[in-house]
């Protein structure tokens, strides 16, 4: 009876609720041991691996520490996850990631959110500051994360002026590798490049995870692939003097080549007849210089396109793989080891009855025989833009005449010329944005293959975007047998979205892990 009363005496069940409410965040006890503290300064400056109860450090592919229960309390760690969920996210999607993220936490007053907050920004700075030997600044960015199913962060390695160490605290349920959502590590090459995954670490509640942020700490969030949990975490960044980055690697140009010879009985022979028709060609040009981008369905022949269809299952092409992944991640195919009909295609979209047919269809001069004569024409339509009639126009490359202006730019520049390849696109493939990319006037054209049914959530669309912007000017869906133009400036950039496990269904229906598609860029 008497432990009945205490139960529902209104005093202690108060103090219980304002115990809960004044609950202190406390850092894992092994920290503040005076050992574990120089063990870990001379791990860390040596660059060797050090293990200490709860607290593991590995300095390969790049120095990182994982110190598991990292907080004290656990019901301090579940009411902190709660506060944590009650807050708004904002939906992220770029060529890098999609998740959700909520506003950054510096001014927070939830209590459990301002004790860990204080925690971090005091007393765990304090003593990384000490292991790592690098007066680490009072100012701290950290922000909630929630990655749920085909979420994602693609390959980077999160060098920001002033950013010294990355941290990640794990709110997560049981977590297992068929979830997704590891935190994978990038091994690098001698350009410090990254070239693959070499060690990925799970989540796993109440740990955190804090790496070194240089021009080698290339990492990725790996897609989620759970439909049921949610990968709940803190992050963010302890600022400091940065390391000496190297000279940034520049990519050898893909070399260009001119047209290939050959005849029209070519286009004949694999072109739908409708875009052979002059008149029609003439409907195409008209829509195409008013936007700068068009598609053209059924572009192929059915007879031909089964035929490339059929042979690009077949197990003798030869696919590598295109990296580096802070870059691209895709397949492509090794022109000499692909079957004639596919060949022929691809001597199709580089010959010189094709370039003639693009130009027809698009106005631009990439054939000798073409454009020649209306240039007088085309400079007074360019007067007449400049003086206010491209306004509102928002497609990829401008309007029309700005196609034309740069004509005129290029035109001393030597023949037409273009590059291409064959690619293979399967679950996990992307292509991102990156600052080495070449800012140039160019026709891009994709012609897709044994993608029927694709849906956008899918990924896989190449999004055209403005420079230093994220307004997005126009996307490309894949679409079998379609023919996709769009003229691209140099204020215009592009990637393809990460292609999700979602795909996978979709594509497995088609028996079949992969959809293709013909890639060129055109040069005036």
């Amino acid at each position: 009876m008497p432990a009945k009363k205490r139960q529902n005496d209104p005093e202690t069940g108060k103090r219980s609720k304002k115990e809960k409410r004044g609950e202190l965040a406390v850092i894992n006890s092994d920290l503040r041991d005076d050992a574990v503290q120089k063990g870990m300064r001379d791990a860390w400056q040596r660059k060797e691996s050090y293990t200490n109860g709860k607290i593991h450090l590995d300095c390969e592919p790049f120095p990182h520490c994982q110190i598991t229960h990292f907080l004290q309390s656990e019901s301090f760690v579940e009411s902190l996850q709660a506060e944590l969920l009650q807050l708004n996210f904002n939906s992220k999607s770029n060529d890098l990631y999609k998740f959700q993220q909520s506003d950054d936490l510096r001014e927070r007053k939830e209590h459990h959110i301002s004790q860990i907050r204080s925690v971090i920004f005091g007393e765990f700075r304090i003593w990384l500051s000490e292991v790592l030997q690098v007066d680490l600044e009072a100012t701290v960015d950290i922000s909630c994360a929630k990655y749920e199913h085909t979420d994602v962060l693609l390959c980077h390695d999160d060098e920001l002026e002033g950013r010294r160490v990355a941290f990640i605290l794990y709110l997560v349920p049981p977590w297992e590798v068929k979830d997704g959502g590891t935190l994978d590590l990038f091994s690098t090459d001698e350009h410090c490049q990254p070239v693959s995954v070499v060690k990925s670490l799970l989540p796993c509640w109440n740990s955190l995870v804090f790496f070194e942020v240089s021009p080698v700490s290339f990492h990725q969030v790996a897609e989620v692939l759970s439909e049921e949990k949610c990968r709940l975490s803190l992050s963010g960044w302890f600022h400091g003097p940065s390391l000496p980055r190297p000279s940034r690697y520049i990519e050898p140009p893909v070399p260009c080549h001119i047209h290939i010879p050959r005849d029209e009985s070519l286009l004949f022979e694999w072109v739908n007849e409708m875009y052979l028709d002059p008149r029609y060609q003439a409907r195409v040009q008209q829509e195409f210089e008013e936007s700068s981008e068009i598609c053209l369905p059924s572009f192929l022949q059915e007879e031909k396109l089964r035929q490339v269809r059929s042979a690009l299952q077949s197990s003798e092409i030869q696919w590598e793989r295109k990296g580096p992944p802070n870059k691209r991640c895709y397949g492509y195919a090794d022109m000499q080891s692909v079957p004639s009909c596919v060949q022929e295609c691809w001597e199709l979209l580089s010959s010189e009855s094709f370039f003639i047919l693009l130009s027809n269809l698009t106005g631009l001069r990439l054939h000798y025989l073409c454009g020649d004569e209306d240039e007088s024409e085309n400079k007074e339509g360019k007067s007449e833009t400049e003086n206010g009639g491209g306004e509102g126009n928002t497609q990829a490359g401008g309007s029309g005449t700005n196609a034309d202006a740069s004509s005129t730019e290029k035109k001393e520049k030597g023949p037409p010329t273009c590059v291409g390849e064959l690619r293979r696109w399967a679950h996990g493939d992307y292509t991102l944005l990156h600052d080495s990319v070449k800012r140039e006037y160019a026709l891009d054209l994709q012609l897709h293959m044994g993608c029927a049914g694709w849906k956008s959530d899918f990924g896989g669309f190449t999004s055209y975007i403005a420079h230093d912007e994220d307004e997005e000017l126009l996307t490309v869906y894949p679409e079998d047998n379609s023919l996709a133009l769009v003229y691209r400036d140099k204020d215009t950039l592009k990637f393809i979205k990460h292609i999700n496990n979602s795909s996978s269904s979709q594509l497995s229906s088609q028996n079949t892990t992969a959809f293709y598609d013909f890639c060129f860029n055109y040069y005036e």
